[in-house]
């Protein structure tokens, strides 16, 4: 039995390190959510229905790509290194250059073929994040077999993404954006009378460079701080691996296909609001350096709740709680668009303390996303006697894609809807623009986060009593593989 007390029992060291792995990840993909659309229109000039067709045509791509990169994973066999950590470190290197070209703007490319590079670099930085993500994704489930543990790492992730999303949504808002100037040089007003601001690509680009560096010195931490444990019996690994059928099984499992429809929600609620919320600082309340404190106010609670949160996943359930939380951030954000008539619409630190409370409610989720994304493994392998999270966690970070799309084509669709002007980007937008803003900034994120209530609560079926009863019938079906496959060595 000494394999199987290597299964458990993580320390400090390995929730750092498996917390560094998300920290590399975010350090560029939070740019995505929170600058891709505006570098897109500020300094590309790419108009937004172009931008739509970009990101439709990128998840057609990742449709093939993601669940042949999880077969491939699931079917090699492990290196000296493990399961997934050698994939992890070596493709954060392009990662990282793709990162670099995605915001970058080239002088000798003309401004007509500025879509067709959007496309290419847009395209590859999701295709290495891919490679990355996947076996990062479904590291966790070899870290520890403990539940109490995986709830820990779950955590542990959420405050990495959070470090890693840091000088991309708190540091760069306030240094990447300049005041628009007339040609006598003094500011150029909008309708409302503020001073117009837009992103400045001469200070955003070069940051993008040094964040994506510094990806890859984080991805090599993480790689040398985890520890992969769990070993599964060799009769898993199969020779005959048949994706298809795997498919299969995955869509017929209810509870991976309720998380994984939450969780698209999710991402497309947390990269709607950074790209929205962005737009409407930066025209609606004309101060783009305080939407630096949003982040601040939707990932601060988590401060609050971290040390309460093993004994609330105890009492209550991960299902539970998280339902609970999500409800909560609704009704917050229904507060937020009723108040849209009154003067304290316009008063931009009235928004963020909304904005505080409603990150009281999402940190739930954010904190045990990823631990009731091992649940699910561990209930398709109890299902299927097969245990595959390569192919498990590219269908599920092929949906949550998804959510990226439903923001990034979402918010360009939206603006165009409310009549948002491109080219009246430095000169600031109309106030019934302004005010729609808002108003699209306020209510599709209360319309999600109660979606996403409603479906974990009534949905999801492994709560705290099954998640139980689980672990004690795939911990006997585990012991007994072990045991025949010790009696035929």
């Amino acid at each position: 039995m000494e394999g199987k007390a290597l299964t458990h029992g993580i320390t400090m060291k390995d929730r750092i390190g498996y917390a560094l792995g998300d920290t590399g990840g975010l350090l560029t993909f939070s740019l995505i959510g929170s600058f891709l659309t505006v570098f897109y229109t500020d300094v590309l000039k790419i108009p937004l229905g172009q931008i739509t067709v970009l990101m439709l045509v990128a998840r057609i791509w990742d449709a093939i790509n993601d669940p042949m990169w999880g077969a491939f994973i699931d079917s090699r066999k492990p290196t000296k290194w493990g399961r997934f950590r050698p994939y992890v470190f070596w493709f954060s290197i392009p990662m990282a250059v793709a990162a670099g070209l995605m915001f970058t703007r080239f002088s000798f490319i003309p401004s007509s073929k500025y879509i067709v590079y959007a496309y290419v670099t847009y395209i590859l930085y999701g295709m290495m994040y891919t490679a990355v993500n996947i076996p990062y994704g479904s590291l966790a489930s070899v870290i520890t077999d403990d539940e109490i543990e995986r709830s820990s790492l779950s955590m542990w992730r959420s405050i990495g993404a959070g470090v890693g999303g840091l000088p991309g949504q708190i540091l760069l808002p306030i240094f990447v954006y300049s005041v628009v100037e007339d040609a006598k040089g003094e500011p150029v007003l909008d309708a409302a009378g503020n001073v117009v601001k837009v992103l400045n690509p001469q200070v955003f680009t070069p940051a993008v460079i040094v964040l994506s560096l510094i990806s890859v010195l984080v991805y090599f931490l993480h790689f040398k701080l985890s520890k992969e444990r769990v070993v599964l019996p060799a009769k898993e690994k199969e020779k005959n691996y048949n994706l298809f059928k795997t498919i299969k099984d995955l869509l017929s499992n209810k509870p991976f296909i309720v998380l994984c429809i939450v969780s698209m929600l999710l991402i497309a609620f947390q990269m709607y609001y950074q790209t929205a919320f962005n737009y409407l600082f930066k025209d609606y309340f004309a101060k783009p350096g305080l939407y630096a404190l949003v982040t601040v106010c939707t990932y601060g609670p988590m401060a609050l709740f971290l040390p309460f949160m093993g004994k609330l996943i105890k009492k209550f359930g991960k299902k539970e709680i998280c339902a609970f939380g999500l409800a909560v951030a609704a009704l917050v954000n229904i507060g937020l668009f009723i108040i849209r008539g009154s003067a304290l619409a316009h008063n931009p630190y009235v928004f963020l303390v909304f904005t505080f409370f409603s990150g009281m409610g999402q940190t739930f989720l954010v904190l045990e996303v990823w631990a009731l994304v091992m649940d699910v493994i561990d209930y398709h392998e109890l299902r299927t006697h097969r245990r595959e999270e390569g192919t498990a966690y590219s269908l599920y970070s092929f949906t949550r894609k998804l959510g990226q799309t439903l923001a990034g084509a979402g918010v360009p669709i939206l603006l165009a809807a409310i009549g948002y002007d491109t080219e009246r980007v430095g000169l600031g937008q109309s106030e019934e623009v302004l005010n729609k803003l808002y108003d699209i900034s306020t209510l599709v994120p209360a319309i999600t986060l109660a979606v996403m209530a409603l479906l974990l609560a009534f949905g999801y079926s492994l709560s705290k009593k099954k998640l139980a009863v689980i672990k004690i019938e795939l911990e006997a079906e585990r012991n007994e593989e072990t045991a025949i496959q010790a009696e035929t060595e």
